[in-house]
């Protein structure tokens, strides 16, 4: 095994099969790692219209769904690809943080199959998947740069020294990002996700019509907290008479406080470090308002600021799968033992 290994990557290329299960989307995808990423193909199956009756994801519908879901999107992934099991290389997992239901369904298929067809595999830190979304799409990108990592359950400022050398910056102290835009939709009654419903009604609204607070807006830390904000929402909501909600301006104007608390943190991290190389990554990388936001500072600022597609922004397997094969070929190394960490962290 580890001689065909040597051979395929001295000649030809690693073939990576990436697995991303830590939440709700069951993800595969095929990697060619060289002289760098290319990606074979790609599939994934979304439990939104599952979980959407509950305001949010049920972690044991999730992994339910996962079971179901995996093994007919590998045979659609190997048919859409024409790659054979023995054709593949190494198996990269998401191992966490996560759903501890919807990790075991990940990284239990990814030990199988590594057994079946006698390959390496390897455990991926679901954040270093978000942070090489940015290296997968742009080939150019290298550290240092500043990684904002905004999603449904993670809101960090990573430096990235260099390859695989994390260091963080600040977190939420409360909610993530994202998590207050579903909490936000739910208390308005705009069903799940929140983003999108939020950043599309909120394209007709007036973003100054609400004066709602940044949270740590004038802390020196580079620490992040929307709790406050989503109280604010709440008092806003109770106050007024709800036939009369200016639903729109309440949606941009939620929107506003967001960016512009994530914004700051971003300014301040490269007044910190004197790093000027930004990246965003995670679910909420997405929205149109934050995107504009960020480069529109960077045009102004003398930043480099990369943004990865939309289809990289939520999770995905061809991240994990590009951090899995980064991390094997720098040394790392996972067995059979390998369990998943629902609380792993990376730094």
């Amino acid at each position: 095994m580890q001689t065909r290994l040597f051979v395929r990557r001295r000649l030809f290329a690693l073939i990576v099969l990436g697995i991303e299960t830590s939440c709700d989307d069951t993800a595969l995808a095929l990697l060619e790692y060289g002289e760098g990423f290319r990606v074979m193909g790609g599939v994934l199956s979304s439990q939104i219209s599952d979980h959407a009756p509950f305001g949010g994801v049920v972690p044991e519908l999730a992994s339910r769904k996962h079971q179901e879901n995996i093994l007919p999107l590998l045979r659609a992934l190997l048919s859409k690809t024409g790659t054979e099991p023995r054709g593949v290389d190494l198996i990269a997992v998401t191992a966490g943080p996560g759903l501890m239901g919807s990790l075991l369904v990940g990284v239990m298929t990814a030990k199988a199959l590594a057994q079946a067809w006698r390959v390496p595999v390897i455990g991926v830190n679901h954040l270093e998947g978000h942070i090489f979304a940015n290296m997968l799409a742009h080939p150019k990108l290298e550290p240092p740069f500043i990684c904002l990592i905004v999603s449904g359950g993670h809101t960090e400022l990573v430096l990235s020294r260099g390859t695989g050398e994390y260091e963080l910056l600040g977190a939420t102290r409360d909610d993530a990002a994202g998590e207050a835009y579903d909490k936000a939709a739910k208390l308005l009654g705009l069903g799940y996700p929140g983003g999108p419903v939020i950043e599309k009604l909120a394209r007709d609204g007036n973003a100054g019509a609400f004066d709602f607070p940044i949270g740590l807006g004038n802390s020196r830390i580079a620490e992040f907290s929307f709790s406050g904000l989503k109280t604010s929402l709440r008092t806003a909501v109770q106050r007024l008479p709800a036939d009369e909600l200016p639903i729109a301006d309440i949606c941009a104007s939620f929107q506003r406080a967001v960016t512009e608390s994530l914004t700051r943190k971003v300014k301040l991290a490269v007044k910190n470090t004197g790093v000027s190389k930004i990246t965003v990554s995670g679910g909420v990388a997405a929205n149109t308002s934050l995107r504009e936001t960020l480069a529109g500072e960077g045009s102004r600022r003398g930043w480099e600021v990369y943004l990865p597609p939309r289809e990289y922004c939520t999770d995905n397997a061809e991240m994990i799968a590009a951090a899995g094969a980064s991390a094997y070929s720098r040394g790392a190394r996972s067995d059979m033992r390998l369990t998943p960490n629902p609380s792993w962290e990376l730094w």
